[in-house]
């Protein structure tokens, strides 16, 4: 299953949700979800974040669900 779908669906959401959150058309997020586009560097680390997750996890080169611990140079740029 794909993890986008996978983490949305784990928080009882819809692709509309999503979407909205990202301000974007859900018909724009369902591409990112079915893997027909791939995703801008910025709309990962937003979503990343939503789910409290790592990029890594999100493109599949982790299997760990678990967020990174917050880098130096993120938390000077608040």
């Amino acid at each position: 299953m794909n993890r986008l779908k996978e983490l949305r669906e784990d928080k009882d959401l819809y692709q509309k949700d999503i979407a909205k959150f990202l301000n974007m058309s859900q018909n724009g997020y369902s591409s990112y979800e079915t893997e027909r586009l791939d995703i801008p560097t910025e709309i990962l680390k937003k979503l990343a974040d939503y789910y409290n997750t790592s990029i890594d996890y999100l493109l599949y080169r982790t299997d760990t669900r678990k967020a990174y611990p917050k880098s130096i140079m993120e938390e000077e740029q608040k």
